[in-house]
């Protein structure tokens, strides 16, 4: 149902740091990209772009707004979770259940957008 979303950033360049890695780690890789946007997506998926504002406003984080990878397993919600880390992305819940079988982790990029990777069942 979701054919994309996107996120704000005032850096394109420095977002395409922190999402390339992402996007490689659940297979895929970049789907479009122009001047003031870099959409992501893997084997046919909803697609996630990052975008500076057309308003020419500055991009802030959505209060409430969160945008949720789909993984595979534990081992890829944690992987994911740890890149994010290691990206200069910050900690917003470790890797662990929520619930009896959801399983997720909770970052922010560089632009402060919160970002998920889980796994159900």
């Amino acid at each position: 149902m979701i054919g994309y979303v996107t996120v704000g950033t005032n850096d394109l360049a420095r977002a395409a740091t922190f999402y390339d890695p992402i996007a490689k780690e659940l297979g895929g890789g970049r789907a479009m990209e122009m001047d003031k946007f870099i959409a992501w997506s893997g084997a046919g998926g909803p697609m996630i772009g990052a975008i500076m504002p057309f308003n020419g406003e500055t991009a802030t984080a959505g209060n409430g707004a969160m945008v949720a990878f789909a993984a595979t397993d534990r081992a890829q919600v944690d992987r994911l979770h740890a890149l994010a880390l290691s990206l200069g992305g910050k900690d917003e819940g470790a890797p662990g259940l929520r619930g009896e079988t959801f399983y997720a982790a909770y970052f922010r990029d560089l632009d402060g957008n919160k970002l998920a990777a889980f796994v159900s069942g």
